[in-house]
């Protein structure tokens, strides 16, 4: 038997989320059973306990869609063996103790990582990487504005924008977060964009705009933004973390001579299977070379699994938060 934490009914506010103990499942022949060390935690975690989020599951189902851990039982003609540490992504089942996942949802855990920044690489890397990389095309020394930066996905490119040379701006709401954001990976400029950020951004461009803006927040962000980009520029549709899906009348980029830029990165590894694998190994090689370093917020105890939840709910998290199944 093992402990996990189960969604049963959907709800508001997690009353329909709890600790149920329950057998350890069995591997399929293309599965490979995980004891799993830690789950990461994102929004879309907290939405799918709500039935708010795209994909909605079978009831009842595990929560967690990353998680990292130890190779328990493999087929001996696979690609892993017991005792492997390895990355798993997946839509659900990461926040419980073991877990069975196929084969080719794993990847090897980098030597540098921890198990609770293993959790938290593959999601937020890889749209940060799809982002910037393959839709963004972004160049050395270019400018990169940044929103939502203390989130998961946001301080990933954050982190991977630094490491790519780019002359990158974070924009935080709060004191500790871009306190946080700048100690951590030391952008060129962490920004208060509370009470607007176009100014302060053409200010630290000498007036030109930003090359790129990784925008996850919609809503009046994307308004603002499409005002401190340079020409040339490419706006990044991210998410939509304020609730407003924006518009934009066609004249404006073609005015000001820039390109709104849909980022889906898990879409684009489907659509392209060899890029998409490319784009692992090289999240991977940034990895193992210390390059880029995924933030851990907080790890919980299976038990207080409702304190990473609503560290989520009051976006107070700087990263990723995770839990510890056997903690």
């Amino acid at each position: 038997m093992m402990r996990a934490l189960q969604v049963q009914n959907l709800s508001a506010d997690l009353s329909g989320v709890s600790i149920v103990d329950t057998a350890i499942p069995e591997p399929q022949s293309d599965e490979v059973l995980l004891r799993i060390e830690a789950a990461a935690l994102g929004f879309p975690d907290l939405l799918m306990t709500r039935g708010e989020y795209q994909a909605k599951p079978a009831l009842p189902f595990i929560p967690g869609m990353e998680a990292a851990g130890v190779v328990v039982r493999a087929k001996s003609d696979g690609p892993w063996r017991e005792g492997d540490r390895v990355i798993a992504g997946m839509l659900t089942g990461g926040v419980a103790q073991f877990g069975c996942f196929p084969e080719g949802a794993l990847l090897r855990l980098p030597d540098r990582l921890s198990m609770a920044q293993g959790a938290a690489l593959r999601a937020a890397y890889l749209t940060a990487w799809v982002a910037l990389v393959c839709r963004g095309v972004a160049q050395a020394g270019e400018w990169l504005l940044v929103h939502g930066a203390a989130g998961g996905v946001g301080l990933a490119a954050v982190d991977l924008g630094v490491a790519l040379g780019l002359k990158v701006i974070a924009v935080a709401s709060t004191q500790e977060k871009r306190e946080a954001i700048g100690g951590l990976y030391k952008p060129a400029h962490v920004i208060d964009g509370s009470a607007g950020f176009r100014e302060q951004v053409l200010t630290i461009t000498g007036g030109r705009g930003v090359d790129l803006v990784y925008d996850p927040v919609g809503g009046d962000v994307f308004d603002e933004s499409t005002r401190c980009i340079a020409f040339d520029g490419r706006l990044l549709v991210v998410g939509f973390a304020a609730g407003r899906i924006p518009q934009i009348g066609a004249n404006i980029p073609l005015i000001k001579g820039f390109s709104v830029v849909g980022v889906r990165a898990g879409e684009y590894g489907r659509r392209f299977p060899d890029r998409g694998r490319e784009n692992i190994a090289h999240i991977l090689e940034f990895a193992d070379q210390g390059r880029i370093k995924p933030h851990v917020h907080a790890a919980f105890p299976l038990d207080d699994w409702k304190l990473a939840f609503q560290g989520m709910e009051e976006r107070s998290v700087i990263g990723r938060s995770v839990v510890l199944p056997h903690g």
